[in-house]
């Protein structure tokens, strides 16, 4: 036994083996940590929350807050900030940085450290999930989720309802997009169960439609309800369809319910009804709250009132020759003859600003309401007329209201047929609908309004996803969804008059065709049956031009006018004769920049550009005809004088850099704004981006040219009567 030779495996070297894995490299471990980034964060931060595409935290200690963003998806996903210590890095400092090692002289083991978290890869190797993760925020665990898929049963989004100590909250989650907001468009709930039903009943909530679906009546909802944004959903589904719409018993379900029938009409279902509650039901009783107490719903449903919105329709009126020709029964009388406002017709009134529109409209309306004639324009009656305007201010208004001469003998017709608007600050999307529908009918308690006049277009246009008032998809959004929908739910044959601002066009091209300066002239012109115009030829002469254009009879000449001693009168005018060409040709080149360069920084503040006066000219020498630099400078001095343009000097406010060596500030034009931060919608739960107001807070003093302060930069004054 005393030659045996004895061992100590412990004290053995590492014996290589040609089976064992290489070492994954530091490239290799840095892209496993991506691929389990959520739970990477979950386990270094665990107070952390997901917002979206982006994993928020108060510090590298763990603590709640919003100081520390990690981002999530793309090429910067593990990409970090601290915006509190300005600390930033890639995953790998993250990881260093919350366990305490040091990337630059620990780093061995700060990989060892990692390596021990993700476990030997030759053992087992993740594989990121290909199910769209769930978001999660500070709300706690959700306590009902409902899925919302396609007609074939694939998956949309997500609605996630969270029960906490200040009341329910709903989360969207878009599945695509895998992120914390509503799809677009927002799809409609249960679409699997209106493939193969005729007939729907239209909730508020998955809840309720829930249960009507599990009492074999098929349901559907749109996404948050009596919250939802009836345009920003696709109501396709519905085509073709009976839809019955029960509402909550409450104001807010009712106005949901108008607004959803109009949504249910533009997507061509065959027939629109809402369900009348009957008295005696709770506040906000709904469907849900029906099935609980055991009711038969589909007996409920038959023998319950309803409101009908559109009943099923037949067949497309079609007629012979020889029907139209052997019919002899009167033309309706016009609204306004000779037929410039027919029945059911919609008159466009376009004019340049300070052309007098506004003026105009209001002698003219209130004439008709008189049931007086206004420059050979007559009703047959004294008309109804409800003149929704958003320019004018109330004292105004009275203001002008006074100076207007009607016939004394008409005067008090006029007192009651007439009903105005002070200045309004509304847009006419679902909401503002919603509030004018109910303030004409109280306006005209008696009786249908005849005339609906909206002054002007631009400032409660909504073109939906479609862009501005230029654009004619917006446009022609605006007129079918928005104006026509109103004249539809007050009095279908209501003539419509718009207000419109026109763009400059050059003088050959007016000549021709005066009705394209019309903003949106593209759809305008194939929608109004009357284009209306009111034009100053001569910037120095207060003189304009009436022009019309009729499509339901024969045309009507244009003429002269001018306001005399308070009253609106066709007159006699004789053009200049001396320089016309020359001067005209200099008049419209000023003219064709100035509205450049007010569009220019308009629309480069849109995105974030704002400029000084210098910068702005240096920036577009040379571009859309604008000329040299100095020519520019000498545009811009002259529209800060007449107050075209104003400054504004509190870049802190718009997290803009810092003035250097400007004498009046930044460049401001009327309702400008930049883009601003995403803001949470605390009703769908997405977030959305937005604009910030851009106020002026200097202008130029037209004497002096000093920059003093504006005194109310809600207030745009202009500096000359004649803009």
């Amino acid at each position: 036994m005393s030659n045996i030779v004895w061992l100590d495996f412990n004290d053995a070297a590492d014996q290589p083996s040609e089976h064992q894995p290489a070492k994954p490299t530091t490239q290799e471990i840095k892209q496993r940590l991506l691929e389990r980034l959520p739970d990477v964060l979950g386990s270094l931060l665990p107070r952390g929350v997901t917002r979206g595409s982006q994993f928020l935290v108060g510090d590298l200690d763990g603590n709640r807050g919003k100081s520390l963003v990690v981002e999530l998806t793309g090429t910067k996903a593990g990409m970090w900030i601290d915006f509190a210590t300005n600390d930033h890095g890639d995953v790998l400092d993250l990881w260093g940085q919350v366990r305490g090692f040091n990337r630059h002289s620990q780093f061995p083991e700060l990989i060892a450290d990692i390596t021990q978290w993700l476990g030997d890869p030759a053992i087992a190797s993740y594989t990121a999930p290909t199910q769209p993760t769930v978001p999660t925020d500070e709300l706690g665990q959700y306590s009902h989720k409902w899925d919302y898929t396609d007609a074939n049963g694939k998956l949309i989004a997500c609605v996630y309802r969270y029960d906490t100590p200040e009341g329910k909250e709903f989360r969207p989650w878009d599945v695509q997009a895998r992120k914390m907001a509503a799809p677009n468009p927002r799809p409609l709930y249960n679409q699997l169960g209106l493939k193969t039903s005729h007939s729907v009943v239209l909730v508020e909530g998955e809840k309720a439609a829930d249960a009507l679906n599990s009492a074999g009546i098929t349901a559907t909802t749109a996404m948050n309800g009596a919250s939802a944004p009836t345009d920003k959903t696709d109501w396709s589904p519905l085509t073709g369809k009976d839809v019955l719409i029960w509402p909550d018993n409450d104001p807010s379900g009712i106005e949901y319910a108008n607004a959803a029938a109009q949504a249910c009409v533009a997507a061509k279902a065959s027939s629109v009804a809402i369900l009348q509650i009957p008295a005696g039901h709770p506040a906000k009783w709904d469907a849900a709250d029906a099935v609980a107490l055991g009711l038969d719903c589909g007996e409920f449903i038959a023998q319950a009132d309803k409101q009908i919105i559109k009943a099923e329709a037949g067949t497309i009126p079609t007629f012979k020759l020889g029907e139209l020709l052997d019919d002899d029964s009167p033309i309706p009388a016009d609204l306004i003859a000779p037929r410039v406002l027919t029945p059911s017709g919609m008159l466009v009134f376009g004019g340049a600003p300070k052309v007098g529109k506004s003026d105009f409209l209001l002698s003219w309306l209130t004439h008709m309401a008189a049931g007086a004639e206004f420059l050979g324009m007559a009703p047959p009656r004294p008309l109804r007329v409800f003149y929704l305007q958003a320019e004018v201010q109330y004292h105004y208004l009275r203001e002008r209201v006074k100076e207007i001469q009607l016939p004394a003998s008409r005067l008090l017709l006029a007192r009651e047929n007439f009903v105005a608007t002070p200045q309004l600050r509304l847009i006419l999307d679902e909401d503002g609908i919603n509030q004018v529908i109910p303030a004409i009918n109280q306006a005209f308690s008696d009786g249908l309004p005849d005339i609906i006049a909206i002054d002007p277009i631009r400032n409660v246009f909504d073109g939906g996803d479609g862009g501005g008032e230029n654009d004619n998809g917006a446009m022609l959004f605006f007129l079918s969804q928005r104006v026509e929908r109103l004249r539809h739910a007050i009095n279908p044959e209501a003539g419509i008059i718009l207000a419109h601002h026109t763009r400059k066009l050059g003088k050959k091209q007016f000549e021709e065709d005066p009705f394209q300066a019309l903003a949106g002239a593209g759809s305008l012109r194939g929608y109004y049956t009357t284009g209306m115009l009111l034009f100053r030829p001569d910037e120095t002469r207060s003189t304009r031009q009436l022009i019309f254009e009729l499509r339901n009879g024969p045309g009507l000449p244009q003429f002269n006018l001018d306001k005399v001693d308070g009253e609106w009168r066709p007159v006699e005018t004789s053009d200049r004769l001396v320089n016309q060409s020359h001067g005209e040709k200099l008049d419209a080149e000023r003219r064709r920049k100035q509205d450049i360069i007010l569009q220019l920084i308009f629309e480069e503040a849109a995105q974030g550009r704002v400029y000084t006066a210098n910068q702005f000219a240096e920036a577009f020498e040379g571009k859309a005809g604008l000329g040299a630099n100095r020519t520019i400078n000498e545009r811009l001095a002259v529209l800060a004088t007449k107050g075209y343009l104003k400054f504004f000097r509190d870049t802190d406010h718009y997290n803009l850099p810092p003035l250097v060596r400007s004498k009046y500030g930044y460049l401001c034009v009327e309702q400008m704004t930049i883009p601003g931060s995403n803001a949470l919608n605390h009703e769908t739960g997405e977030f959305i981006p937005s604009q910030i107001p851009v106020l002026p807070t200097h202008y130029k003093c037209p004497q002096t040219g000093a920059a003093l302060p504006v005194e109310n930069p809600n207030i745009w004054i202009y500096q000359e009567d004649n803009i």
